[in-house]
């Protein structure tokens, strides 16, 4: 395979990349789908889950295996924190200073003598919607 074939965008990979970057729900394969189904109907779900996982593989979008259900799929590809609501479901990016988790990090790797090359954090609780309806 030639290397302009290996970095060919398909439609139906920019329809779903597009439907992920104006989205910040974190959605399903099954949201995605019923979403870029709109713009393309004859597109199979097996496309859909085939594209999210090489995109993900290949660390343009982020695949979300939180938990509680189905994995979910974000269009931000930059390292940030995530939190899950336990009564709705949904999830939402948050705004943590880096420094901090920078920090923390040292502190595990002097304690431990690990070396700690990536992580993943994933806050849980209630979201301030669910907890206004309490």
């Amino acid at each position: 395979m030639t290397e302009k074939a290996k970095t060919r965008t398909t439609r139906q990979q920019r329809a779903i990349l597009e439907e992920l970057r104006n989205s910040d729900s974190h959605p399903t394969a099954d949201e995605i789908y019923d979403k870029v189904r709109q713009q393309i109907p004859r597109i199979s779900l097996g496309t859909v889950y085939r594209n999210l996982d090489s995109m993900s593989e290949s660390g343009i979008i982020q695949k979300l295996e939180l938990g509680g259900g189905q994995k979910r799929f974000d269009g931000r590809n930059d390292k940030h924190y995530h939190f899950r609501c336990c009564s709705c479901g949904r999830v939402f990016d948050l705004q943590i200073d880096q420094k901090n988790i920078t920090d923390m990090i040292k502190n595990i790797c002097d304690k431990c003598e690990h070396m700690v090359e990536d992580h993943y954090l994933l806050f849980t609780g209630i979201c301030s919607d669910c907890k206004k309806n309490e």
